[in-house]
């Protein structure tokens, strides 16, 4: 089957956004945790646990969070602007 060129466009723009969210996504769980012990001995402890333990997994699952509303909203008008849109439920 071959694809319309609007349809490559839209798969394309699909394609890069999820690209640039996943980068976020490895970025904030990867490099931000390698660098979590060195923060530890600069930040005060909480509880008996290094701040940056709380810092690092509270703050991951915000970012994680407002990748998914992103992502939903930025394909939501992907979708009204090429025509695939499903209307409201």
């Amino acid at each position: 089957m071959q694809l319309s060129p609007k349809q490559v466009e839209y798969w394309g723009k699909n394609l890069r956004l999820t690209a640039v969210l996943l980068a976020i996504w490895f970025f904030v769980t990867y490099v931000l945790g390698y660098f979590a012990t060195p923060l530890s001995k600069m930040i005060i402890p909480v509880l008996n646990f290094p701040a940056a333990y709380y810092i690092g997994a509270q703050g991951a699952l915000i970012v994680y969070v407002i990748i998914l509303y992103y992502y939903a909203k930025k394909m939501r008008s992907y979708d009204v602007q090429y025509g695939v849109d499903e209307g409201e439920e």
